[in-house]
């Protein structure tokens, strides 16, 4: 029975609220403002948010949480540099990155799980009297481990056929979907610049970002032909190999000199490093930053003190990201929640108007019976309904605002029922705070006092 009749003296409490509002639309609207742009701004950072946040979860899993990249330096960019620094003493003679670097970073750290090496050419695939761009890597079959690459169809390069360099490949699905609309690619022949290859995989479609390539330095593996690295440098190039004439167009080691026997002097020119790239993988993430100081002494040991080539940890680069989004969402809450600390203040003022307003009217229903409860609650009942009403209100506009900043700025947004039920929830419970001191300022006038104000 109690519970009852505080229901309907809570529902005639709210009743009146409502009328009230109705009655002054327009100051309710402008004293909602602050809730509403509040919200609105909560919703849309959080969304900002949960959008950075699974972008650098998808950039972790396209570089791998453990791995360390190492990237040759070619010869243009060497001697660019030494002009730069007004630099004229000829450089050190180094053999480049290799094949043979790779087998002694497997061989001698231990620390190290996987190294593999790639190679790249940009070159066609021929289809149908057509020609159409692709990539060509070399590689080995710890690539597909140390990359988190799939191969959704067909099988990795055997012992056999790595060991003969046969003519096989792995494709990008976008590759299969050009190449061979509607059906499979498995088993048939693909002819890469003048060389037929044999698809005997398909790797799984992942989607990678324009900035993640660009950030990250990656590429659209969708669109890439995958042939085993000793294939790759058996039928297509090897910039290892010696000549003993100077190539006026080759981009690789130049030699020159008497006789066959006689002493060879090496011309820097071009990209002479055997590999393009080399990522090795380490079996625990607190042993990164060790490893590659190894990897850097091992090289530059090798490479005749030359530091020809450059070390990276694109987890060390993802987590420096993070941190600096992380700064940016917290400073971006932080103005959220003092937008709605000042619409929670407005209320309170506008409330506090209201009461002088209606000093009468309190007098009234005080005298009539009403108790300090009965005010306070039909006053709270007010600046809750107002919150109410905002926090609906801007629950559509921090909606809105997330689609036009992802569809203007292309920064992913990802909105949660989680985010929206906060930012309703602490619209809501500012609304009863900030209600709560003129609620007591209407309570405790007396009601002579209220009706004899003027």
């Amino acid at each position: 029975m109690i519970d009852k009749m505080l229901f309907e003296k809570l529902k005639s409490n709210f009743s009146e609220a409502l009328l009230v509002i109705q009655a002054n639309k327009v100051r309710t609207f402008l004293t909602a403002l602050g809730i509403i742009f509040g919200v609105a701004a909560v919703i849309a950072m959080l969304a900002i948010g949960s959008g950075a946040e699974k972008e650098i979860l998808s950039q972790l899993e396209l570089v791998g949480v453990n791995n360390i990249v190492i990237t040759p330096i070619p010869d243009e960019e060497n001697e660019e540099n030494s002009e730069e620094e007004g630099t004229t003493e000829t450089r050190r003679f180094s053999k480049g990155l290799d094949i043979m670097d790779v087998n002694s970073i497997l061989n001698t750290i231990s620390t190290v799980k996987y190294a593999s090496p790639e190679i790249i050419l940009d070159t066609y695939v021929i289809n149908k009297g057509k020609q159409n761009k692709v990539k060509l890597i070399g590689v080995n079959p710890d690539f597909f481990q140390v990359n988190n690459v799939t191969i959704a169809q067909g099988k990795n390069f055997s012992k056999n056929q790595i060991t003969n360099a046969m003519p096989v490949c792995i494709i990008g699905k976008k590759i299969e979907n050009k190449l061979f609309t509607g059906t499979s690619a498995l088993g048939k022949q693909i002819k890469v610049k003048d060389v037929w290859l044999q698809v005997i995989g398909i790797i799984e479609e992942k989607f990678i970002s324009d900035k993640a390539q660009e950030d990250l330095g990656l590429r659209d593996i969708n669109l890439d032909v995958y042939l085993p690295l000793k294939t790759f440098l058996v039928r297509y190039r090897d910039r290892k190999v010696l000549v003993d004439k100077i190539e006026e167009t080759g981009n690789m080691m130049i030699f020159f000199g008497g006789e066959e026997s006689g002493p060879k002097k090496r011309i820097p020119r071009g990209n002479y490093h055997q590999i393009d790239k080399l990522t090795v993988q380490v079996h625990n993430s607190n042993e990164l930053t060790a490893t590659a100081n190894v990897i850097s002494r091992m090289l530059k040991r090798k490479h005749n003190d030359v530091l020809d080539f450059e070390i990276s940890i694109p987890i060390n680069l993802l987590k420096q990201q993070q941190k600096t989004k992380q700064i940016f969402n917290v400073v971006l809450s932080i103005i959220a929640g003092i937008s709605l600390l000042i619409g929670g203040i407005g209320i309170m003022n506008i409330m506090l108007a209201s009461v002088l307003e209606r000093t009468k009217e309190i007098g009234i229903i005080r005298a009539i019976g009403a108790t300090k409860r009965d005010v306070v609650f039909q006053f709270l009942a007010e600046s809750v309904l107002i919150s109410i009403g905002g926090g609906i209100i801007g629950i559509f506009l921090g909606i809105a605002s997330a689609y036009i900043i992802e569809f203007a700025t292309g920064i992913e947004t990802i909105l949660s029922l989680n985010s929206i039920l906060l930012s309703f929830f602490v619209a809501t419970c500012i609304g009863l705070i900030f209600g709560i001191a003129p609620a007591k300022a209407a309570a405790n006038k007396t009601p002579v006092e209220a009706m004899r104000h003027d």
